[in-house]
């Protein structure tokens, strides 16, 4: 996101908690007007200047998120796409919850899924169940990690975008939290190598030293990585048990991307028929008073 909060669109620029705000309220109002609005019944309806609605209307009608015509704005192509992906990744965890509680009561071990952060670099947990074990190990949803040090992150970078992961490595700054942390860039590429012909990976000690945890990838449309499912718990505990959660995880990772693939080709059927269902903007569409 560029700096101080602002939002680029196009080529304009809103700034400010307050434009967000009557950004959101704008689309709102919108979502409910199956006819459309006038500038006068936005003005009206969000209590805000024209001059400020028009430095809104501009760019969302230049890039497709809102459509004129004859005076009148409505929902445009590019609202109804984004609301698709909104209702893809919100449906993405509720597809996954049925083998994130499989893999929870055959492992006996908390467990999760992680996916990337591009802007941070980071891995971050979206669910996540505790074992009922007094000892467990735990790691709050919403919760971000170094990609290189754990088990998860490792996969999100062996089966990432290349160009993407190439960036990464060459650029971040490897830390030992542990004695037992790969940190050298050459062990760490020799380490996501073989990830990517197990599809297995193990980290013991890492991150935290009494912590471990064992990882496998989740795939959807065109065999294009979107997650990694994850079993957690004391290095003492887990490390035994590996040969044991290796075709667990895997199996229960296998069958969770072939349940996603299905998820993705409904959302981007439906996004498709929403977004032929939306007036297609003018090509040199202006907005006027």
């Amino acid at each position: 996101m560029p700096r101080n909060g602002q939002i680029k669109l196009g080529s304009n620029e809103v700034t400010g908690p307050r434009s967000l705000t009557r950004l959101l309220g704008l689309f709102d109002v919108l979502a409910k007007a199956k006819d459309g609005m006038t500038l006068a019944e936005l003005n009206q309806a969000l209590q805000s200047p024209k001059s400020s609605l028009l430095n809104l209307l501009r760019p969302l009608v230049s890039d497709g998120y809102l459509a004129c015509d004859n005076g009148r704005y409505r929902l445009g192509p590019s609202i109804f796409r984004l609301a698709a992906n909104i209702i893809s990744v919100w449906n993405f965890s509720s597809t996954m919850r049925p083998y994130l509680e499989e893999l929870a009561e055959r492992s006996e071990e908390s467990v999760y899924i992680g996916v990337l952060e591009k802007v941070g670099g980071v891995i971050t947990y979206v669910d996540a169940i505790e074992s009922p074990q007094s000892v467990r190990f735990s790691v709050p949803i919403g919760a971000a990690r170094p990609l290189y040090s754990t088990a998860a992150g490792r996969v999100l970078l062996a089966f990432g975008d290349q160009e993407w992961v190439e960036n990464y490595l060459r650029n971040t700054k490897i830390t030992a939290y542990t004695p037992y942390t790969i940190s050298s860039r050459k062990a760490l590429r020799e380490e996501l190598e073989k990830i990517r012909r197990t599809r297995i990976s193990v980290s013991l000690g890492e991150t935290f030293p009494e912590s471990g945890a064992i990882s496998a990838p989740i795939f959807g449309a065109d065999a294009k990585l979107i997650a990694a499912i994850a079993v957690g718990a004391p290095v003492t505990r887990l490390e035994p048990r590996l040969a044991e959660l290796r075709p667990i995880i895997t199996e229960i990772a296998s069958r969770a991307s072939g349940s996603t693939r299905s998820m993705l080709r409904a959302s981007e059927a439906g996004a498709a028929a929403a977004s032929k269902r939306a007036p297609a903007p003018a090509k040199r569409a202006v907005a006027r008073a």
